[in-house]
């Protein structure tokens, strides 16, 4: 991956980032209010030789304290200092429990000892801290007292007195802060990175080049008005939805730049994926662009396309396929345009057996022959075999992928099916994509009136009307006189 990658990670996942890293700040704040106060006094002790002779003697002097400090100091932590400022201060401590609050430190080529003390209250590490001193002196100039008798060569002096400090030392709360904010984001990067390594649902264009190069068409943002009004013709001329499936229906005959693929089928993977719709809004966006359209609503099992257009299917492609009619009578206008619809008609038991047989290749060629373009909505090819097998009859198929729907397996076994029966696929639609986002496919247009959309599904039912009314006056349009001759 590289720096882009991430970043699109850290944008799709920016809500888990920023609760890890609020978390983090919430956790060592909390930490840090529940810490009992930690107060710190420090005293300062000065080593010297007592001694008035030459320079050269003050600084072999000098030289001799410095190497003993270091025994200085490890002193401090024993019985020997300890306790008798556990018993000057009346602790109730024994000198194990005192050393893990004393600390002795001293600079490297210098005679001064810094000896602190941790105490929950200030006055205590104060007094413990000077007590200590003291007993250090003491302790230091018994064992430095010569045996023979005389007073000690070396002399320890407080320099600086413990003092109650006025501020805690632990906690301290901008440092928690900081660091619970640090670990929280890297916490919630690290998670980032995982869920989506771990996530196989395909959300954008990123994820669906992982698993193929095919072209894609279009993209569909998702429009919660759409499980409403999913047609092109219930929303405004001018917005996005209505643009997004004329930007597909230019790609698409792009993609068939040949004009060898007259029949198109759309399928999708699993059910859910908005294929239908998509089908029906491809085939009005053809006709609004004065092409002569057929659309054939082929899932035998689930059909959905007369419920969105308004139309009967008790009679449509099973009829004409088990020939109780002819297809002339069975197509049903729709809306202004040259838009023709064969619906479903009533589900048979073997569908397969119905989509793969010579009757609808046949009829399939009547069409192409007839309509510049024939839309042919497809059950879902995971589930069942239909659209595979009716895929062998059509000039090319067009994949529709659910966003956050679909997992990347199911797209691979998907395509592998098509690649199996040797269609053609045309390219893929992203659909229900996010408006907003590193997903986001769609982009931005010129405002647009929402109010328009009333006005545009009720020239929908006019149409549907007026057209109705030219087949029963005249008998057959020009698309169905064209569709019985077989030109």
């Amino acid at each position: 991956m590289d720096l882009r990658d991430y970043f699109r990670i850290l944008r799709r996942n920016w809500i888990l980032v920023v609760a890890a890293a609020l978390a983090g700040l919430l956790v060592s704040g909390a930490a840090s209010a529940l810490t009992k106060p930690t107060y710190t006094a420090e005293t300062q002790l000065f080593v010297a030789i007592q001694s008035s002779g030459s320079v050269s003697e003050l600084q072999q002097g000098n030289t001799f304290s410095q190497a003993r400090v270091q025994s200085y100091v490890k002193t401090v932590d024993t019985p020997v200092v300890l306790q008798p400022a556990i018993d000057s201060l009346g602790l109730n401590l024994t000198a194990d429990d005192l050393s893990q609050k004393v600390k002795a430190t001293t600079d490297l080529n210098t005679v001064l000892i810094t000896i602190a003390v941790d105490d929950n209250s200030p006055v205590q590490a104060a007094a413990t801290a000077q007590a200590i001193a003291s007993s250090l002196i003491k302790a230091v100039d018994t064992l430095e007292k010569p045996t023979n008798g005389g007073t000690s060569p070396v002399s320890l002096s407080i320099i600086k007195p413990a003092t109650a400090p006025t501020s805690p030392s632990a906690p301290n709360t901008r440092l928690n802060l900081a660091l619970g904010l640090i670990f929280g984001l890297a916490l919630g990067v690290v998670g980032a990175v995982f869920r989506t390594t771990m996530d196989t649902k395909i959300r954008g264009e990123a994820d669906l080049r992982q698993v193929t190069e095919a072209p894609i068409l279009g993209g569909i943002a998702f429009d919660p008005e759409a499980a409403k009004n999913p047609l092109l013709s219930q929303t405004a001329p001018q917005s996005p939805r209505a643009e997004a499936f004329r930007q597909l229906r230019t790609n698409l005959q792009f993609a068939n730049v040949a004009g060898h693929a007259k029949s198109v089928l759309v399928t999708s993977s699993l059910p859910g994926e908005g294929k239908s719709t998509t089908a029906a809004n491809l085939a009005i966006a053809l006709a609004e662009s004065g092409q002569s359209v057929c659309l054939v609503d082929a899932d035998l099992r689930r059909p959905m396309v007369s419920d969105y257009l308004g139309l009967d299917r008790n009679a449509g492609l099973t009829t004409a396929l088990v020939g109780s009619a002819d297809v002339n009578d069975l197509l049903q206008p729709w809306g202004d345009d040259n838009l023709y619809v064969l619906t479903s008609g009533r589900i048979p038991p073997n569908p397969s057996e119905l989509l793969g047989s010579d009757e609808m290749k046949a009829l399939l060629t009547r069409l192409e022959h007839a309509f510049d373009a024939v839309v042919i909505d497809a059950p879902p090819l995971l589930p069942v075999t239909d659209a595979a097998v009716l895929s062998q009859h059509v000039g090319g198929s067009l994949l529709v992928v659910g966003s956050q729907k679909l997992r990347r397996q199911d797209l691979e076994k998907s395509l592998n099916a098509l690649r199996l029966v040797g269609s053609e696929v045309l390219g893929v639609v992203l659909n229900r994509l996010p408006v907003k986002g590193p997903d986001a496919y769609a982009y931005s247009y010129y405002s647009y009136e929402s109010g328009d959309a009333a006005p545009s599904s009720r020239r929908g039912r006019e149409g549907r009307s007026a057209g109705r009314k030219e087949i029963v006056r005249g008998g057959k349009s020009r698309t169905v006189a064209n569709f019985t001759s077989g030109k």
